[in-house]
């Protein structure tokens, strides 16, 4: 399967995800491509969008400050969450990372080269942009070969962007992980309702 496949399709089913084992295979070929200086940069956003399912804008927009890692914890505010502000504004949150994610982010902290408010910042400016964290994924997926899965096979690697992390956390929770349920990613993707859950990731009982 080549060329371009959207991450839904008319009836908004996920249709682009990874497991975790290529996430990992990614995450070994960004740091082994990447400058030097970037590498634990680039390795950080990789783990924290697989672990947490942020929005790509989210994960641009954070903070050092949105970080307590003595807690495991990061600290979303509403300002930069999906539907601000609006109607439909969402609450503080907080989201819990794994401890694997934690002991990276430390890692990656301990030996920034650019000491900048913003956690992932880039070499042009104070923080990456969404098309720079799109470049990262994208030079990832293309470097470790790897081939998505889709709900029509397998995928290309050119398939891969930022947003298919987050359907790749609702396949972890509902395929890897004991006990969850489309509650669960409810909670963990930020979902205004269960109904969006279920339209987009129902079929990953399937899969």
């Amino acid at each position: 399967m080549s060329g371009m496949i959207d991450s839904k399709t008319q009836d908004n089913k996920a249709q682009v995800w990874l497991k975790p084992e290529q996430i990992e295979e990614m995450r070994n070929a960004i740091v082994e491509e990447s400058a030097d200086y970037l590498a634990s940069r680039n390795d950080a956003l990789l783990a924290v969008l697989a672990d947490t399912g942020l929005r790509v804008a989210e994960a641009v927009a954070l903070d050092v400050e949105m970080l307590d890692l003595s807690e495991g914890i990061i600290m979303l505010p509403a300002g930069i969450q999906k539907d601000y502000p609006n109607d439909n504004t969402p609450e503080y949150v907080e989201i819990e990372l794994a401890s694997e994610t934690v002991r990276t982010l430390r890692t990656y902290l301990s030996n920034r080269w650019k000491d900048s408010l913003a956690l992932f910042p880039s070499r042009q400016s104070e923080r990456m942009t969404k098309e720079s964290v799109r470049n990262v994924v994208t030079k990832a997926a293309e470097s470790a070969q790897v081939r998505p899965y889709t709900t029509g096979g397998r995928g290309e690697p050119s398939n891969i962007t930022p947003h298919t992390y987050r359907h790749s956390v609702a396949y972890r929770m509902l395929n890897r992980e004991e006990g969850n349920t489309l509650y669960d990613v409810t909670k963990r993707l930020r979902h205004a309702t269960i109904v969006t859950t279920e339209r987009v990731y129902s079929h990953f009982d399937r899969v």
